[in-house]
């Protein structure tokens, strides 16, 4: 534990007011200024627990992001920007990653998604119960909708490396067969 209590300036506390189901939007903050000196232990905060989220939540965590996000195949795409929707698409995702020096881009159905872009992801369930990733910078909102499981998506992955398979075993074959015809005519 560190001790900071020679020459330690007055602390301010930040409080964020609101319930479990409060948007941040919702959230109220309050400021108060401590003149107690402040001990900081940092064992402290690997002691409380990691958060929970079934099917809403608010993400920060940018590893967290690319868990949920790297599950994502075919979805769904609002680009909202001051609660209108300035574009919309159905594509892909084709990769997301966490690098401050990229960009995330949406173009020709493909998505390349950059957790650094957004400040956080919002989980919600749709009226419909679908899943909704929002992914939210500023006043921005990339809304992803999406349109397959990971169930369907490694269904698809495990029926496209099968009948791959078939098809090599196949062509195998058919080489094989003709190598054998060719040393039969000889």
């Amino acid at each position: 534990m560190i001790d900071y209590r020679e020459n330690s300036p007055p602390v301010l506390l930040i409080v964020l007011l609101g319930s479990s189901s409060s948007s941040i939007r919702d959230l109220r903050t309050r400021a108060y200024v401590c003149d107690e000196p402040m001990s900081y232990d940092p064992a402290a905060f690997s002691r409380l627990p990691a958060p929970c989220l079934v099917d809403t939540g608010i993400v920060v965590n940018k590893a967290d992001m690319l868990r949920l996000l790297n599950d994502l195949g075919k979805v769904d795409y609002q680009d909202i920007r001051e609660g209108t929707v300035a574009s919309w698409g159905t594509g892909y995702v084709m990769d997301v990653f966490a690098d401050p020096s990229q960009s995330t881009l949406v173009a020709n159905q493909s998505l390349y998604l950059n957790v650094h872009s957004f400040d956080y992801l919002e989980l919600e369930r749709l009226s419909d119960q679908k899943s909704c990733f929002n992914l939210v910078q500023d006043s921005r909102r990339l809304r992803l909708i999406p349109l397959t499981t990971p169930l369907q998506e490694q269904a698809t992955r495990n029926l496209n490396a099968a009948a791959l398979e078939a098809m090599v075993a196949e062509a195998l074959c058919a080489s094989w067969d003709a190598c054998l015809d060719d040393d039969g005519s000889l």
